[in-house]
């Protein structure tokens, strides 16, 4: 029985030659992306800015809905199509979303570090990876075996694939699937197939290539009970994050400790964070968590 975990963990990661967060506060956060910094909102950022001058190419100003919108003023020229950034050897494009994003996700870092542990010693581990985005991680977990990558955003699926070419990875055993996350995951489950780990990153709110309307509040816990089905005793791992949301990790853990009640391994939850560069760098909470583990 896998057992919960149920004092919170805070799963940090730390800049890196192509990323780091410079400063934040006032609701704001400072960061370096490669040559190019930029300005963008962040609430949690409650305290005061430790540096003075925060000189930006670019600030995303958000809109008055609560939900999302708002645009990007630039200072400085920023490439319209993008500019090239690694982490490990993955390497992708960098580029300023409508949607306040730059096309990856710098706080998952430590995410995929973990994953890569967790598949240690098993040989072409095949892995799922729902609402995959731009693929960052599905490349990083290929390099453990087969990856099915899911994303209702077909500009998303492209920008993946563009990424693995980037990388010099389009040869990797990756499946790159435009499709609805719930709806592949119950016919994954219809047609007995198994996996040695899932990740998923739902959004608080989206729609699926077909309009499917997603809502986390009402999809996320038969997804992941989904997921369960498609996991087994000699599998090695879930992680589950969630932004952007009224909700405790806590309630999370509790969701994946109902579900894997008859599995062996252990359940952990918390926050995700990034810290700041320099001494004595803060730590930026981004999302919350919760994982199943399998260590072998």
């Amino acid at each position: 029985m896998a057992g919960l975990e149920e004092q919170p963990l805070v799963l940090a990661g730390e800049g890196w030659s192509d990323y780091g967060l410079l400063d934040s506060g006032n609701g704001r956060k400072l960061e370096r992306y490669g040559p190019h910094r930029f300005v963008r909102p962040e609430t949690q950022a409650m305290w005061s800015p430790r540096l003075e001058d925060w000189q930006a190419d670019g600030e995303f100003v958000p809109g008055s809905d609560e939900d999302g919108g708002g645009r990007w003023q630039f200072d400085r020229p920023v490439p319209r199509e993008g500019w090239p950034l690694a982490w490990d050897e993955v390497r992708f494009t960098a580029q300023c979303t409508p949607f306040r994003h730059l096309g990856f996700f710098p706080d998952m870092a430590p995410v995929w570090n973990w994953m890569s542990g967790q598949l240690a010693g098993k040989p072409d581990a095949q892995t799922l990876n729902l609402f995959g985005y731009t693929g960052v991680g599905t490349l990083a977990l290929s390099e453990s075996g087969p990856v099915t990558h899911v994303d209702a955003s077909k500009k998303s699926v492209a920008q993946a694939r563009e990424n693995a070419a980037l990388s010099e990875m389009e040869d990797r055993p990756v499946r790159w699937l435009v499709d609805d996350a719930a709806k592949f995951a119950a016919r994954e489950v219809r047609r007995g197939k198994r996996y040695d780990g899932i990740i998923l990153d739902p959004p608080k709110f989206g729609r699926g290539p077909g309009g499917e309307t997603w809502r986390i509040e009402d999809g996320l816990a038969p997804l992941v009970a989904d997921c369960r089905q498609l996991l087994d005793a000699d599998s090695r791992f879930l992680f589950l994050t969630v932004y952007a949301v009224r909700m405790s990790s806590l309630a999370l853990a509790g969701l994946l400790a109902e579900l894997f009640a008859d599995l062996p391994g252990r359940i952990e939850h918390g926050d995700l964070a990034i810290r700041e560069e320099g001494e004595g760098g803060r730590l930026l909470p981004t999302a919350i968590f919760a994982r199943w583990s399998n260590p072998r």
